[in-house]
């Protein structure tokens, strides 16, 4: 079983007993988890009817973009919970009664922000940026005009979530939070929501994430010459669901000893990758060559990207190492 080691401390992995506990976790520290620039909405009510009926765990409201804020389904579950009797069918029951409950799912988020000051302050600046009239036209907008999305928190990822939530229409993002225990006190080991997409704005290099469009890949060199150049694709990617319709652009990092990147292609879709909540991209024609390599700075080698990272298609064109990049 895994382990953790802190200050000669060794907390071992603790497995939540129950749902109802895992879940208080999840709601107490679901502004690090969730981020600051998100509400999460903590109610459990039923929606739908008859046999579609639904109850998720919570709502959040996510507004790392600006001018697209975005409505989440949460689901807080145990992996030891069947993926496909359980989580599966409870995504589904939301994603085909949400449309027809809409105007309850408004009424009892509405009156749960305006309810609560620090909420209704919060809400009321973010929708000044983003265009929006007030809380009800944001609420408008988010449950009836755009796609509501779904977050599974689980205490463990497993390939058969994976293999489940690869087969529903609702784009749905997996959280992984897990807890250790050294029988006094707990550590909480998690990566947050949209983190790839925040930690751009963090660096001090101020691209604001509506305007991120371009992914960049690692890729050693016999994935690359095989699918990037051999198939104009790139596959298996983890990306946040909020990306997908807003990448236009892809880029190749190819790994050492070129530690380069060296072409691009423009993206001509987005699918689910077989049977994973992973993606393939496809390329509107054959990879380009750039002029001039976008190198990896000698002095920060760890710019190098290991997992995918998102920029922007004029710094592409313009960057002459990664740290001009991202």
């Amino acid at each position: 079983m895994e382990k953790l080691i802190c200050e000669n401390k060794e907390y071992e992995y603790f497995d939540y007993p129950l749902e109802e506990k895992f879940e208080k976790k999840v709601v107490e520290f679901s502004e690090k988890i969730f981020g600051e620039k998100s509400v999460y909405i903590d109610i459990k009510k039923r929606i739908g009817k008859d046999k579609i009926l639904s109850i998720p765990d919570g709502y959040l409201i996510d507004f790392s973009f600006e001018k697209d804020p975005r409505l989440y389904i949460i689901e807080n579950e145990l992996a030891i919970h069947d993926a496909y009797r359980h989580i599966g069918q409870q995504i589904l029951r939301f994603a085909i009664s949400y449309k027809v409950t809409g105007r309850k799912i408004k009424r009892f988020l509405l009156k749960d922000i305006v309810n609560n000051e620090e909420k209704k302050n919060f809400v009321n600046n973010a929708i000044d940026k983003a265009g929006y009239r007030n809380i009800d036209n944001l609420l408008e907008d988010l449950i009836f005009d755009k796609e509501v999305g779904c977050i599974v928190v689980i205490d463990q990822n497993t390939e058969e979530l994976e293999n489940v939530l690869s087969q529903l229409t609702i784009n749905t993002d997996i959280i992984e939070f897990q807890s250790f225990n050294n029988g006094k006190e707990f550590i909480h080991k998690f990566v947050p929501f949209q983190q790839d997409i925040k930690s751009i704005s963090d660096e001090g290099q101020n691209i604001p994430p509506d305007e991120l469009d371009t992914i960049v890949v690692p890729a050693r060199e016999e994935g690359f010459n095989e699918a990037f150049l051999g198939e104009n694709c790139w596959y298996s990617i983890r990306m946040s669901s909020s990306m997908i319709k807003k990448v236009k652009y892809i880029a190749a990092y190819q790994t050492a000893p070129i530690s380069a990147i060296t072409y691009y292609a423009e993206v001509s879709k987005i699918e689910k990758f077989k049977d994973t909540n992973k993606y393939i991209l496809y390329f509107k024609n054959s990879a380009e060559k750039l002029d001039e390599h976008i190198k990896l700075p000698k002095d920060n080698p760890n710019l190098a990207p290991q997992s995918p990272r998102y920029t922007t298609y004029d710094r592409l064109m313009n960057a002459n190492t990664l740290a001009e990049l991202f």
